[in-house]
């Protein structure tokens, strides 16, 4: 009975480890119980314990090395307990026998047969004892609840079983009694075999009763769906990095070079000169109209879709080894609500093994085989080919729906795993006939979040205008962002619909219709959205097959879901050497008034006397102020407005100084000169991204004043009036002093973050006067006009902390 609770549970576990090892246990405590059946019962217990204990150890260890699973015993063993049941409980199914899935099923197994084997063999209770049986049986079943088929004949055994048990006859520890009755006089013997009788009778009664009343109760539960515990348990959760990584993009935009990953591909059965997929070569035809030249989605993993031939993808025809180029997928975000993409997963523990799912009908399947050694990529989320398979090296959990892998422990730099991925290529020439899928379960795909700028919703209505067809609509939003704006590396972050109103029609005088891969893929996605699309955004990098993974290779692109076919990515991303079209040549707003040749003319009506006409001596005099006494008055009133108005600025951003670098304690002092020195960068074009280290903050500072020429600084290193004297610097200090007093600056702020309280008064003078000297050489660096308005500048009062 034991046993066949194991074979219950292995419903929802992979590969038959598992109803082996807990067939072992049944064995093993059933096997301790009766051979120290003799000694006294205080003596089983630790035998049975001890027994416990060497097999536990041996199953650990054959499942670790089954699961691939490194470390010693000891720490194997430690995991295991610390992590065994939230981990069955958040489990991938079909759960692989790790020993922290097999961990808790083995100590229950053991147990119960310890302890029906001593209600059994010393009390002789069989029916007692099948009690321990029945509730690991019952405890097997709800772990499993609706994950697997209903467990029909493991339930019929364990209840034949049950009955042959109880239909065996009982050995009591001594000899059977004699009858009761025996010497009682004949009418003693009558009543007292009378009241046994009706007791009897009595207990039939209510046992035919309580089946009457409770059977049909239990019968039309049959089909009720089983509660899952799973939903019980918080499965492992992200920081907000990793649950909208496409914030990172700008970040990484800003310092290409740094080395990501190290990737090794291999795809199993390809011949070695085999460039990979090729997407639709440049100027040929799409399955649709609309398209731009070059353009057509290629659904592939390993090509960028709609602009095959674009410079740096490594995908086009005749690109020999860059042809073998592939994108690795960080994350997969489904939900928007006007503010922010996020990936909205429901992470479970898996094993090396994923679980599969059916490929779209009629698409090319390609195994993609990648060993992955971290770098600088920080975070949970674990870079890998869609659609993964199997993982090895790293302990995961795996979002099905978007497919998103992460580490729980984190990424850590030198981890190595190997990922096996099935990527698919579905048929091209069925998208331009394809529909897209609609109803709940796209919901979470189509939703379209309260707030959308009107001129947004008015170029996605421009867009499906002389669109039909789902591809056209999406092929036609991708040639319009392609177009119409420009691709640079030091486009701030954002893509709520503010941000996306001024990415699209922005002046690009001010910063409009240009971004980063972000803003792209955010607003293919929404105007998609806004079109009837089923759209989501992914972050990865482009990797060209073996080689470093840098920064500068993360990018985002949108995904459609066509029915049949399942997500097919595009690339609204512009060509390097096209010169984007003025969006003003293809998209109008609808004006808000009607054109002036449709406005009625007004009725003139007659006045009652006509106006005075002036006289031989010139005009008459009304007696107000004159033209040029109003025209001055208006002129001085609003040079005052604005004196004031650069006053009250100027006060302000001097009282925002005075409070950084002169209020609080050493801590607080030295965190307001970090903060004026990265206002000073954001003043002199150079802002920081969100993800650097202060470290490397210090070395961008110091190239951003090197960068703007031989540095000013006061000769005596005063601070301004308005900031308590930070020591004397030495007269001319050169670029590379600042700079390392930058990375000393830096040290401290690392300091009051991770020791509060440890900084001294010195060294808070020390920061302040390293924050004015280098705000006075960054200032000295700017054109005259950048020098005057340096101070009254609004940006600092309003730039988030």
């Amino acid at each position: 009975m034991v046993a066949l609770g194991g074979v219950a549970l292995d419903r929802v576990y992979a590969g038959g480890l598992l109803p082996r090892l807990v067939i072992g246990a049944a064995a093993g405590s059933v096997l301790v119980s009766v051979a120290a059946r003799r000694l006294p019962s205080w003596l089983v217990a630790p035998l049975s314990v001890a027994g416990l204990a060497g097999f536990t150890a041996w199953s650990l260890r054959l499942s670790a090395d089954a699961a691939g699973l490194s470390g010693s015993l000891a720490e194997v063993t430690v995991d295991a307990a610390r992590n065994g049941i939230p981990r069955l409980l958040t489990a991938m199914i079909p759960v692989e026998p790790a020993p922290d899935t097999v961990l808790v099923p083995l100590v229950a197994a053991w147990l119960a047969g310890l302890a029906a084997a001593e209600v059994v063999l010393r009390a002789g209770r069989v029916l007692l004892g099948f009690l321990p049986p029945a509730l690991l049986y019952a405890g097997a079943l709800y772990v499993v609840g609706p994950n697997a088929d209903p467990a029909i004949w493991p339930t019929v055994a364990f209840a034949a079983v049950a009955a042959v048990g109880l239909a065996v006859p009982s050995r009591g520890p001594g000899p059977s009694g004699p009858d009761p009755t025996a010497g009682l006089a004949p009418g003693v013997r009558a009543a007292v075999r009378v009241r046994l009788a009706a007791t009897t009778a009595a207990g039939l009664v209510v046992v035919v009763g309580l089946a009457a009343l409770l059977g049909p109760m239990v019968a039309g539960r049959i089909d009720d769906r089983p509660v899952d515990p799973r939903r019980y348990v918080e499965p492992p959760q992200v920081e907000s990095l990793d649950e909208n990584p496409l914030i990172r993009i700008s970040g990484w935009a800003l310092n290409p070079r740094q080395k990501l990953l190290d990737v090794t591909t291999r795809r199993p059965g390809a011949p070695a000169d085999d460039p990979g997929p090729v997407p639709t070569p440049a100027g040929s035809p799409g399955p649709a109209s609309g398209t731009r030249p070059g353009g057509g989605a290629s659904p592939s993993g390993d090509a960028a879709p709609g602009g095959g031939d674009r410079p740096g993808d490594g995908t086009g025809p005749g690109s020999g080894a860059e042809g073998r180029s592939v994108r690795i997928r960080l994350a997969v975000l489904s939900d928007y609500d006007g503010v922010t993409w996020r990936v909205g997963a429901t992470y479970r523990n898996a094993g090396r093994i994923l679980p599969a799912a059916e490929p779209a009908p009629g698409a090319t399947v390609e195994t993609v085989r990648q060993e992955i050694t971290v770098a600088d990529l920080s975070g949970r989320l674990l870079p890998a080919v869609a659609t993964p398979r199997e993982v090895s090296g790293a302990r995961v959990a795996y979002d099905p729906q978007t497919g998103t892998l992460i580490r729980p422990e984190g990424l850590t730099p030198g981890l190595r795993y190997t990922v096996t991925s099935a990527a698919e290529r579905p048929d091209d020439n069925l998208l331009g006939t394809a529909d897209v899928p609609a109803g709940d379960e796209v919901a979470r795909v189509l939703r379209v979040a309260d707030g959308v700028p009107d001129p947004v919703r008015r170029l996605a209505t421009q867009l499906a205008e002389d669109n039909g067809a789902p591809y056209a609509r999406a092929a036609a939003i991708e040639q319009f962002l392609a177009e119409h704006y420009r691709m640079v590396a030091d486009a701030p972050s954002g893509h709520a619909y503010p941000n996306l109103n001024f990415f699209l029609f922005g002046p690009r005088n001010a910063g409009g219709q240009r971004g980063t891969s972000e803003q792209f893929a955010a607003a293919f996605a929404l105007l998609g959205r806004l079109t009837g699309l089923p759209t989501r955004v992914v972050v990865g990098f482009r990797a060209t097959g073996d080689g470093p993974v840098r920064a500068g290779d993360a990018y985002a692109w949108p995904e459609v879901l066509f029915s049949g076919l399942g997500w097919v990515p595009f690339d609204p991303l512009p060509r390097p050497d096209d010169e984007p079209r003025p969006v003003e040549e293809d998209f109008r707003p609808t004006p808000e008034d009607p054109p002036p040749s449709e406005v009625p003319e007004p009725t003139v009506e007659p006045t009652a006397a006509p106006e005075p006409v002036a006289g031989p001596g010139g005009p008459t005099d009304s007696g107000g102020p004159s033209t040029a006494l109003l025209v001055g008055f208006g002129a001085g009133g609003t040079l005052l407005l604005v004196v004031a108005g650069l006053l009250t600025l100027l006060l302000m951003r001097r009282a925002r100084t005075r409070a950084r670098l002169e209020r609080g304690d050493p801590g607080q002092r030295i965190a307001g000169a970090w903060r004026e020195v990265t206002d000073a960068l954001r003043l002199a074009g150079r802002p920081v991204g969100g993800d650097l280290s202060a470290s490397e903050v210090a070395a961008h500072a110091g190239r951003a004043v090197a960068d703007a020429g031989p540095p000013f600084i006061p000769a005596t290193g005063a601070a301004p009036a308005f900031v308590p004297a930070a020591g004397p610097s030495k007269t001319g200090t050169a670029a590379g002093d600042l700079g390392a007093r930058l990375e000393e600056l830096a040290g401290l702020l690392n300091r009051t973050a991770f020791a509060p309280g440890t900084a001294t008064a010195e060294q808070a003078t020390r920061a302040v006067a390293t924050a004015n000297d280098y705000v006075a050489a960054l200032r000295a660096g700017r054109p005259w006009w950048g020098r005057l308005l340096w101070s009254v500048r609004p940006g600092p009062l309003r730039w988030p902390r």
